[in-house]
């Protein structure tokens, strides 16, 4: 997932909050609202929002986060195998 775009503090980010948020939609990003120069929310966009939920949801599989941490090993030592070798017809 992205890192935080850009810092909003909260005042701003009420005064401006329509365009605010079309600009999350627009481009894509994730904006942190601060309060007293802390960052207190972050707002992003609908898709975002629902990636990070199917994130969540395939990690807390137990067996399919151990499969994906055993492939992320080997990609680091560089075992990779061929789409023909994963996708056989």
């Amino acid at each position: 997932m992205n890192e935080i775009s850009r810092y909003v503090p909260i005042t701003k980010a009420k005064n401006d909050l329509l365009e605010l948020i079309r600009q999350v939609e627009r481009v894509d990003e994730s904006v942190a609202v601060t309060k007293n120069g802390v960052p207190a929310a972050v707002i992003l966009s609908m898709e975002k929002y629902a990636g990070l939920l199917e994130m969540l949801e395939i990690l807390s599989d137990e067996d399919t986060a151990k499969s994906l941490r055993t492939s992320i090993r080997q990609a680091r030592k560089g075992k990779w195998l061929r789409t023909d070798q994963v996708f056989r017809r």
